[in-house]
């Protein structure tokens, strides 16, 4: 089979398509022949060997997919050949096939689209699992989405209003705050150009947000935090601007809780929350609280450029590649 193969730790550009063996499926795994799989900010930074897994070389970046059971080890259950899957990866997808656990392969709903499926479980199960589980967001509380059109952020906006919340979305343009507007964003901050501490507390008459989710770090932190009102919690999502430091003393002052969320510690500790997240997930997707966007997809001979759009932050929604 043809696979994106990393040998050495680099960017895209070191990355090579090879021919190399079809895995064999273990007695608790399917095979899929994989019709869609998304680009995540983890590939970008898995391949440079600054991700939390690092996986033995040679591997193929990749932590998601989507397409047709090809084969089942001997254990598994739930699943036949020919059945419609999406799958959840420790790495592997940037390929024609590649070998998930049953445990982590979930069905495709009829009115899902391959594309979606590929690109639809990384994204949105890490913005439920810490909004739902971690910070517990309630209805009628207000929270603040930074980075609010891109791959994770735009998905944190469509949960935080379908569990009843005021969604205070923020991003670097007017463009890609008209796309958080599409998915259900009731405020808008461009922080390029507006004071996001000061629209935050206009927009919530100075009592500052219940939530903040963060996937970008970097100079956005401090103005946010103060954003963050009595009793809030700030969601640590990811640092595509660079990791904070963040002040114990602010923390106290206002009863702040500064928090991360991993969707690795659901799915090896906490396998019964993530379920009910992909239920929960699934179930607003057929009822249209949630419109997963892929923007762009590419053949598996652009990966490069795919990986390049997550890298340089051109991306809304999600990308996908098309092995």
């Amino acid at each position: 089979m043809r696979a994106v193969v990393c040998r050495a730790w680099g960017t895209p550009d070191t990355l090579k398509i090879e021919e190399v063996a079809t895995p064999e499926p273990k007695p608790d795994e399917v095979r899929i022949r994989i019709r869609a799989v998304s680009v995540n900010f983890a590939d970008t930074i898995m391949i440079l060997g600054t991700y939390q897994t690092r996986p033995d070389f040679p591997f193929s970046p990749g932590l998601e997919c989507a397409g047709e059971v090809d084969a089942v080890g001997p254990a598994v259950t739930r699943f036949k050949a020919g059945d419609r899957v999406m799958a959840i990866l420790n790495y592997g997808g940037f390929a024609e096939y590649a070998c998930a656990t049953e445990s982590e392969t979930f069905a495709i709903a009829d009115d899902m689209s391959i594309d979606v499926a590929g690109s639809f479980l990384i994204s949105y199960i890490s913005s439920h699992v810490a909004i739902r589980w971690q910070a517990k967001l309630e209805a009628g509380e207000t929270m603040l989405v930074l980075g609010a059109s891109g791959g994770v952020g735009l998905t944190a906006t469509e949960i935080g209003k379908a569990l009843g919340a005021k969604v205070i979305a923020g991003a670097s343009t007017d463009a890609k705050l008209a796309v958080a507007k599409e998915h259900g964003a009731d405020e808008l901050i461009n922080y390029k150009e507006q004071n996001l501490k000061e629209e935050v507390m206009r927009l919530t008459d100075g009592k500052g947000v219940n939530v903040c989710y963060d996937p970008v770090g970097g100079d956005l932190f401090d103005p946010a935090l103060s954003s963050v009102g009595w009793g809030g919690r700030y969601l640590v999502i990811g640092f595509v601007g660079g990791v904070p430091q963040i002040p114990a003393n602010r923390l106290l002052v206002k009863h702040r809780s500064a928090m991360g969320s991993s969707l690795r510690y659901f799915r090896f500790q906490r396998p019964d929350l993530l379920l009910k997240s992909v239920e929960e997930l699934v179930s607003w997707q057929g009822l249209g609280k949630i419109s997963p966007l892929v923007s762009k997809t590419y053949s598996l001979d652009d990966f490069e450029l795919a990986l390049n759009d997550l890298i340089e932050r051109r991306a809304t929604g999600r990308v996908v590649i098309k092995p």
